[in-house]
């Protein structure tokens, strides 16, 4: 991959190599959200997807996820639009959408795969899987998180 492409590169000509690179690891995509009825709101929860590994911030098995978890949303050029509502500020592909460039910690921009960790952007070792979790108990898993 070119240096620094996410600055001359749109995420609609990325190459697949250069679409996974934007993904800074924070594990918030894995998180499962509760949706407010009547506003409309979102929470994050602690709560994470079955596969989502939360020691690497990563899914256990990333090329299957949409098979073994059916409600699995993929990020896509063509699903980032509505996606992106819900996806926090910090997420690199929102990020870029709006305009806004790589945050410092980043790994592409860092060159370092931890800075995402040590800024304490993502969720490593902070969640709960959903498995362990019964639904009626999400709402007590509730975490702040600017979206």
């Amino acid at each position: 991959m070119p240096p620094r492409f996410w600055e001359t590169v749109p995420l609609s000509q990325m190459t697949p190599e250069e679409w996974e690179a934007v993904c800074d690891g924070c594990g918030k995509c894995c998180l499962n959200k509760l949706e407010d009825e009547d506003t409309g709101e979102i929470a994050f929860t602690r709560v994470a997807c079955r596969l989502f590994n939360d020691a690497t911030c990563r899914c256990n098995d990333y090329a299957n996820r949409k098979r073994l978890v059916p409600e699995c949303v993929v990020l896509t050029l063509k699903t980032l639009p509505e996606i992106s509502t819900w996806m926090p500020r910090s997420c690199a592909y929102r990020r870029l959408n709006e305009g806004r460039g790589l945050a410092p910690w980043h790994p592409l921009v860092s060159g370092d795969p931890d800075t995402v960790h040590r800024a304490g952007i993502s969720v490593q070792n902070q969640t709960v899987s959903e498995a362990a979790v019964p639904l009626d108990d999400w709402e007590d898993h509730i975490i702040d998180e600017e979206i």
